[in-house]
């Protein structure tokens, strides 16, 4: 069979190479099923004479299982565990029900894996194989590209196949794609496995029909008699090779005795390979250990130190082919088999697959691993418990209440779809008045979730707030602030009875929340006031708001509902410690409870937070993981990160595709928030490439949106106000100057007054704009906004050219240059160095700086670095091994010609330093 894979097997030889060489190695194999894939990890496990083998293949019955997969992979290196730092070994032991203890962080389990396979590989280069990789349960899948992504220094093969289009979190690992085999390759494997006489026309069919697929080739003709090869046979048209193959797998398996087949149904069910298990289970069916032979010289199964199929497809087709009642049969001997102390939650599994019709004892079993699930597996492990629970329960009340749950988890996980079928069954049962209000909020959720604009408008919240009034005061009052956040998301695209101004001022109708309000009372209060009156007078109300958002005491689930909200109250105050904690935050409560549905929101939060900063590198790596994220989950998100960080690098090229992809998602999901937020960075794109009218176009679309904190309300404003000023409009420039003070002296904060100064001085007379450009450096200087301080240098530069002040000039400008430089804002940059050398002075050729050549994970690891961290530490933090961040080290002291931490610290150091107010310290942001 892999006579025709020579290039597949060259591709695999050179991977092991690499691998006893020290490197690390990662490959996904994706390829239709029976196309190789399987045969191709065979030959590399013969490849790997001299390295450690470890196995692990997903299985179809057990992809809700969390971490099923994972564990099988890391099981023959758990005597290692004790080597770990103990919070990736409480995680790993919890996560692998080792151990009781709370939710584990998803990222330390990842990283855990990652220690232990670098743990392994430094005694011995380390080959891990993971079959059928689109069956694996989702956090393993999630736990195991993480780690391959993060292996670089260690003697570590990862090679998955995968089949089909999944897992989704394998996307972006280096891919070889194993396609059909050409005709004369088919011809000649069809040959070596059927050489008998065959019809010229029937051989051609057959490969034909086969599409290439070497195991079609193979069993395919072993499924007909031999009238059937000498002339006539042929599939249907168009028939899938699945289904077909199976059934060949089906005939073989025909002659098998009873036993025998009961056994291999026992060991089809138990998916983790397990003989003691299966052979426990087996002697509860009454199968003793002779039922084994049969299957083994059929080469259709071994029982050894594992239970493996010949194929994946043999377990899947002899799993199918069980009749309903055998399979309950077996799943009850296997949870009878299953110690109930150790492993309750597996037991639980196959007692709810054991059972024929509604169970209430083993719904509510179900219902109580849910906690149990939760804390090994997140918000996806609970929704597949309590989706199970609810198809075994009886009481359609209590049904309908598991059913709603159900969905929250669900929707929680960002399964919008299976969130919408649990749902559909929750309102078809006995709700009460109550629930169904709570039901209809989770379908705005839903909805929202899925077009964050017009699938889900305000008017509909609105109507649900009003009518949860008299039954739920305190769920009224979520929902219209559910429909405050429907109505920003929609922005300029709102309808005119979902306007932002006309849901504010219905919103606060709301009835009044008893005292202490929670935060999301007074986020409704701020955002309503805000909407409906002035800046001025709503910031009293948003800094309540934010300051209790800033209180952890409350609920995980409370602390999400409010924290996006919360973020955006910050910025309507031009709060930046409080931006800077609640993005971080956002960030960690994501990721530790598996609300993938809420993480791309929170990593574009925390994305701008660093684009303001002048953190480029670590924007640029969140992005990243915003592409993966929306890969692994399918969900439409459209990434802001992406398009804002190439407008402030000045990439035009790259940010106008960007921009344009952008604006037309946003438009086609009815988000016209999205649509002010491109118009946004288009104008940074613009104003930082002098392109001055282009920037005065977007940005005023920008300015005149619905006022929405940060894109419309301030840092348009910030942008019409140069742009204008450059480009003459200086009345347009006044007005937008104007916009921007009605929120600055509402909040009159350093970020807030300095942005103020800056846009004022441009359209101020000589006499007073220079004391204003000195306030804006002053003032932006005592915060970390480098790209803002270094715009406001570049701006008083250019004035003191204009003024005839050429020799004042050249420092500001120097200042502004270098910053802009070492940040990697090439736009900027370009511009301060035309203004330099109109005052007489060239700008140093430097191009970027010498950190400008590092990739976004050598730059963070070499700024952690100069912080004094070590190795371990800075692994800990960005879950990467120690021996990664050392070869990553050693990357960077290559590439800036420098041997030791303290010269990255000079380096780095002096860059980091260019344009700060030398004056005095900064505050932290």
């Amino acid at each position: 069979m892999l006579d025709p894979r020579r290039a597949e097997c060259d591709r695999l030889d050179r991977l092991m190479t690499a691998v006893r060489a020290g490197e690390s190695q990662c490959l996904v194999l994706r390829g239709e099923p029976g196309v190789g894939k399987s045969a191709l990890l065979d030959y590399l496990v013969r490849q790997a004479v001299g390295c450690r083998v470890v196995r692990a293949a997903g299985v179809r019955s057990e992809m809700e299982l969390p971490y099923a997969a994972a564990h099988q992979l890391c099981a023959p290196m758990l005597e290692r565990l004790d080597r770990l730092p103990e919070p990736q070994r409480n995680a790993l032991s919890t996560a692998f029900g080792l151990s009781a203890g709370p939710s584990p962080d998803r990222f330390l389990v990842g990283l855990a894996v990652l220690t232990l396979l670098a743990d392994v590989a430094g005694e011995q280069p380390l080959v891990c194989v993971i079959d059928d990789a689109q069956w694996l349960d989702s956090a393993s899948a999630q736990v195991l590209a993480f780690a391959a992504r993060r292996l670089f220094g260690e003697s570590v093969a990862c090679v998955f196949a995968a089949g089909g289009g999944g897992p989704h979190d394998l996307s972006g690992l280096p891919e070889l794609v194993i396609g059909g085999l050409r005709d004369e390759d088919a011809h000649a494997l069809l040959r070596s496995v059927l050489p008998v006489p065959m019809d010229q026309p029937v051989r051609d069919r057959i490969v034909a029909e086969a599409h290439g697929n070497p195991l079609a080739l193979m069993e395919l003709p072993r499924m007909m008699t031999p009238a059937e090869l000498a002339g006539g046979f042929g599939l249907p048209a168009r028939q899938a090779l699945p289904a077909p193959i199976e059934d060949g797998f089906l005939r073989r398996l025909e002659p098998l005795p009873p036993d025998t087949r009961w056994l291999l149904l026992t060991a089809a069910a138990e998916p983790l390979g397990d003989p003691v298990l299966v052979w426990r289970a087996a002697a509860r069916l009454g199968i003793g250990t002779a039922a084994a032979g049969p299957a083994t010289a059929a080469g259709v199964c071994e029982f050894g130190a594992r239970v493996l199929f010949s194929h994946p497809l043999v377990r899947s087709a002899v799993y199918r082919a069980a009749l309903p009642d055998e399979r309950r049969r077996v799943h009850h001997a296997l949870a009878e088999a299953t110690d109930a102390g150790t492993d309750p939650d597996r037991r639980a599994w196959h007692r709810a697959h054991a059972a024929s019709g509604t169970d209430e004892e083993i719904a509510a079993e179900l219902e109580r691993s849910v906690a149990r699930a939760q804390a090994r597996g997140g918000l996806a492990a609970a929704g597949a418990f309590l989706k199970r629970a609810t198809e075994l329960t009886p009481e359609p009340a209590r049904r309908a209440v598991r059913a709603l749950a159900a969905a929250q988890a669900k929707q929680g996980a960002g399964a919008s779809d299976e969130a919408s079928g649990l749902l559909g069954v929750a309102l078809a049962g006995p709700l009460d008045e109550r629930q169904q209000a709570r039901a209809a909020v989770l379908q705005a959720g839903i909805a929202l979730t899925a077009s964050r604009g017009n699938a889900s408008p305000p008017p509909p919240l609105l109507d649900l707030a009003r009518r949860l009034q008299p039954l739920d005061p305190e769920l009224a009052r979520d929902t219209y602030l559910e429909a405050l956040s429907a109505a920003m998301f929609a922005g300029r695209l709102e309808g005119r009875d979902g306007s932002l101004r006309d849901t504010a001022a219905i919103a606060r109708t709301a009835p009044a929340a008893p005292e202490p309000g929670r935060a999301q009372d007074l986020l409704l209060d701020g955002f309503a006031l805000l909407f409906t009156t002035d800046p001025g007078a709503a910031a009293p109300a948003l800094r309540r708001a934010v300051t209790a958002s800033l209180d952890q005491s409350a609920t995980t689930e409370e602390q999400l509902r409010r924290i996006w909200l919360a973020y955006v109250a910050a910025v309507a105050l031009w709060d930046a410690d409080a931006c800077r904690t609640l993005a971080e935050r956002h960030v960690h409560l994501a990721r530790d409870t598996g609300a993938l549905a809420e993480t791309p929101l929170a990593l574009n939060s925390r994305i701008t937070v660093h684009l303001f900063e002048g953190e480029l590198a670590e924007a640029a790596a969140l992005s990243a993981e915003v592409r993966e994220l929306t890969m692994a989950t399918g969900q439409p998100i459209i990434d802001y990160g992406a398009f804002a960080l190439a407008a402030w690098r000045g990439r035009a090229a790259e940010a106008e595709e960007l921009l344009r992809v952008s604006s037309i998602e946003a438009a086609s999901r009815g988000e016209g928030a999205a649509m002010t937020v491109t118009d946004w960075a288009r104008a940074v794109l613009y104003n930082g490439l002098g392109r001055y009218d282009e920037a005065r176009a977007a940005a005023q679309r920008a300015s005149e949106d619905p006022p929405a904190p940060g894109a419309a309300a301030q840092w348009a404003p910030a942008e019409l106000a140069e742009a204008a000023a450059r480009g003459g409009d200086h009345e347009l420039a006044r007005w937008a100057v104007e916009q921007l003070a009605k929120t600055a002296h509402a909040s009159p904060t350093d970020w807030a007054l300095g942005i103020e100064a800056r846009a004022r001085a441009l359209v101020s007379e000589p006499d007073k704009a220079e004391s204003r450009y000195l306030e804006a450096i002053d003032r932006l200087g005592r915060t970390r906004l480098r790209p803002d301080l270094a715009r406001a240098h570049l701006l008083y530069g250019e004035w003191l050219r204009r003024e005839r002040r050429r020799i004042e000039a050249r420092p500001h400008l120097r200042t502004a240059y270098r910053s802009f430089t070492a940040m990697g804002m090439a736009g900027f940059a370009g511009r301060a160095a035309h203004e330099l050398r109109a005052t007489g002075e060239t700008a140093q050729r430097r191009g970027v700086p010498m950190s400008g050549h590092l990739t976004p994970r050598e730059g963070q690891i070499a700024r952690l670095a100069t912080k004094g961290l070590t190795n371990s530490e800075i692994g800990s933090q960005l879950f990467v091994s120690p021996r990664t961040v050392e070869y990553h080290l050693r990357k960077v002291f290559a590439k800036l010609n420098i041997t030791s931490r303290s010269q990255l610290n000079r380096v780095l150091t002096s860059e980091r330093s260019v344009g700060a107010a030398p004056s005095r310290p900064r505050a932290e942001w």
